[in-house]
């Protein structure tokens, strides 16, 4: 008996702190507040440019585009969202070479970061965000590949 009252006292405050990581719903939308506003790519190859934009629309989802610019010309734009699909956070990415929007579920939500997956998809299956002050650090990554793009807040 003693056993399995030990084994209840410590495997509680575990449980509780997976589940604390675990987004649900609207309130971890209110959690991603810090995602808003437009980051200017530090890590693009010389010539280019690029840049993620982030607003709040009126359902409180984010929506998101990722532009890079090869000089003055756009080279590629990804339309990104971050939406509640079955009270569930999901990232969505829309880019040219799919026919569909692809989804990715969170798995991971923090004061400052979060992790998202779609183990279906081919590359990536996983991306994740992590912010530091005023720079951010998005990866994708996936088949034993991964790519880094470092980000700076527009002020």
């Amino acid at each position: 008996m003693k056993v399995i009252t030990l084994l209840s006292v410590l495997l509680i405050p575990i449980t509780g702190f997976a589940q604390s990581t675990q987004p649900k719903g609207k309130d971890g939308l209110k959690k991603l507040s810090w995602l808003e506003g437009t980051w200017n790519r530090t890590n693009a190859k010389p010539g280019r440019t690029a840049h993620e934009r982030w607003v709040r629309t009126e359902k409180n989802d984010l929506q998101g585009w990722g532009v890079s610019m090869n000089g003055s010309d756009t080279s590629f734009v990804e339309k990104i969202r971050i939406v509640l699909k079955d009270n569930e956070l999901n990232y969505v990415a829309d880019v040219p070479e799919n026919k569909e929007p692809i989804y990715f579920k969170f798995t991971e939500l923090t004061a400052t970061g979060f992790v998202c997956e779609n183990t279906m998809h081919d590359f990536p299956n996983k991306i994740s965000y992590q912010l530091d002050g005023k720079n951010l650090k998005a990866t994708i990554s996936g088949d034993g590949k991964s790519m880094d793009y470092f980000f700076v807040k527009k002020e």
